[in-house]
């Protein structure tokens, strides 16, 4: 991973993030599966906003840290139909936006995701 950005940039990126989710919720009414977009908008929103508010007490290593564990408990829905677990799919989406901005090594990502478990399967 390179170094570290600042928890100030990492709110900041948490921020514009967030108003692009709420973009896609304004104009969810304009896709093919509206009710599966709105959600997966405000499910990426919702990830923004835990990890934000986690910004505000710790520093940039422990939010990447609890991301890491949010995505490892994610269940594994690769594969199903596009409208169909957005809560999931927006969460994902959201986590995997985070690596990008914190700059997260790709191997400790795909680590990460190879510990998810597939929906429906016990751990």
């Amino acid at each position: 991973m390179k170094e570290l950005i600042t928890t100030e940039q990492l709110q900041q990126g948490l921020k514009h993030y967030r108003r692009i989710a709420r973009q896609d919720m304004l104009r969810a009414a304009e896709t093919p599966h509206p009710d599966a977009f709105l959600k997966h908008a405000e499910s990426r929103r919702e990830v923004y906003a835990l990890l934000g508010e986690h910004a505000e007490a710790n520093d940039t290593q422990a939010v990447i840290t609890r991301a890491l564990e949010l995505y490892r408990n994610l269940p594994f829905v690769t594969g199903t139909p596009e409208h169909e677990h957005p809560d999931i799919k927006g969460q994902e989406n959201a986590l995997e936006n985070f690596f990008l901005l914190v700059g997260l090594d790709p191997k400790t990502r795909r680590e990460a995701r190879s510990k998810r478990v597939k929906l429906g399967d016990t751990p």
